[in-house]
């Protein structure tokens, strides 16, 4: 496993239980994670268009 790979977890955070230091780290690393997923998007559909384009998709 890749050390820039998420660490995802089906268990959900307590919140309420984490100090104001370690809520802002994990907006950062949450914002990080969106960024990086928006990016991925965005190589995915510019990979459909260009196939789409040369065998004629239909988008």
């Amino acid at each position: 496993m890749d050390d820039l790979d998420p660490i995802l977890s089906t268990r959900p955070q307590a919140l309420e239980d984490m100090s104001v230091d370690e809520l802002k780290a994990r907006i950062t690393a949450l914002q990080a994670e969106i960024e990086a997923c928006e990016r991925e998007i965005g190589k995915k559909e510019a990979h459909k268009s260009a196939a789409d384009a040369l065998f004629g998709g239909r988008g």
